[in-house]
């Protein structure tokens, strides 16, 4: 199956639910969501790093840098408390379009 593009609000969804576990650096965000999707949804740097950029600076996300294993400096984004609150509406808003979309497609001819 080939990945599939992301809408913003779809990924921002992915982000914040992913960070809801623990904090991650960039590329862990990515890889977690592509494992966890089991690859549906590939997320590159070009949309990734704007989102991340997009959601520190509404307060949803905070990032500190710290050392990798490997003795590389990476931002690990962590989940803020307007982040939490900003997830639990985007799960409700999803949850809501997801029935819609269900109905249309249910829908007989």
């Amino acid at each position: 199956m080939c990945p599939m593009e992301l809408l913003q609000g779809t990924l921002d969804l992915l982000i914040l639910r992913t960070l809801e576990l623990r904090p991650l650096h960039g590329v862990g965000i990515a890889d977690r969501i592509e494992q966890v999707t089991g690859g549906v949804f590939t997320v590159g740097a070009g949309s990734l790093f704007p989102a991340l950029h997009r959601l520190s600076d509404k307060g949803w996300i905070a990032g500190e840098w710290s050392e990798l294993e490997s003795g590389r400096r990476a931002k690990f984004y962590a989940l803020t408390k307007p982040g939490r609150l900003q997830l639990a509406r985007e799960k409700k808003s999803w949850a809501k379009a997801q029935t819609a979309v269900n109905q249309v497609l249910a829908e007989e001819s």
